[in-house]
């Protein structure tokens, strides 16, 4: 799961706003066709990132696209595991010190229980998504890299609580992406074991829905996640064949859909050892 849940961070990636060129390289990247050469490239944006927020650091407005593409790197491109930690290491302080310098009291809950972030939630209002999105596609990225670490899978409920109320604002969010996320969280456990698969299939079905099925991704980890929980070969292949025949290019989602588009051929690949 935990891998998922860095991947799914990569696709959060938008056309952050920090002054034409960064606006403009983030909707390159995101609309680009072939993945190695964003691999390649994003290094030198993160250093211009970095140099950005060295010089603002309590600027949210260069904190946020820090802390996505550093989570996002960590997640999709990176292979070593100490490098890993550090990306999302530096995500999650970049999306905390954004999130602290706006929301104090909701900074202060984070270390407290759910139902204290929750009493903080409250308070908070559409003009707060961006923020809270960033903080939890963020702590989801440094769980993951920290996944050994059971104090750090232990966050898990705060962050299943932080997309909760985005998509009680934008059920539609980031092209359905923060459906994906519950999705993915939902879908961990079978209904024997006390899951919840039916809301993770209402969350990924959401997430195409909101796209009007160009989040290709959304319909591969709906069959991975869910499908194959399931054991619904049927749906399961019938996803992946959406996903391959599709045209990956959509504003925004070209390089997700590139990189769902690969994952599909794999797992259909292995969809009749899988099933028999």
């Amino acid at each position: 799961m935990f891998r998922l849940l860095l991947i799914i961070a990569f696709f959060s990636i938008q056309a952050c706003s920090i002054g034409n060129l960064p606006t403009n390289l983030s909707r390159s990247m995101m609309n680009q066709e072939d993945p190695e050469l964003v691999r390649t490239a994003a290094p030198a944006y993160l250093l211009m990132l970095d140099a950005l927020v060295a010089t603002y650091p309590d600027d949210e407005t260069f904190l946020i696209p820090a802390a996505k593409l550093y989570g996002a790197y960590a997640g999709v491109f990176s292979n070593d595991e100490e490098q890993t930690r550090r990306m999302a290491n530096r995500a999650k302080e970049y999306a905390l010190r954004a999130l602290c310098e706006n929301e104090e009291d909701l900074c202060l809950a984070l270390d407290q229980q759910v139902e204290d972030i929750k009493i903080e939630l409250e308070d908070l209002d559409e003009d707060e998504l961006n923020l809270v999105y960033t903080f939890a596609s963020s702590l989801a990225s440094w769980i993951q890299a920290n996944s050994n670490d059971w104090d750090a899978v232990a966050q898990l409920p705060k962050v299943k609580t932080l997309f909760k109320w985005v998509l009680r604002y934008d059920a539609d969010y980031d092209n359905g992406t923060a459906q994906v996320y519950m999705g993915v969280l939902e879908s961990q456990l079978p209904p024997s074991l006390g899951g919840r698969p039916d809301l993770a299939k209402m969350h990924f079905e959401n997430a195409i829905r909101a796209s009007n099925g160009h989040h290709l991704m959304a319909k591969v980890l709906y069959a991975q996640q869910y499908a194959r929980l399931l054991f619904e070969k049927e749906l399961h292949d019938r996803l992946l064949m959406e996903v391959i025949a599709a045209d990956p290019k959509a504003e925004g989602l070209t390089l997700i859909n590139q990189l769902a588009k690969q994952q599909a051929e794999v797992l259909l690949a292995e969809s009749a050892e899988y099933f028999e």
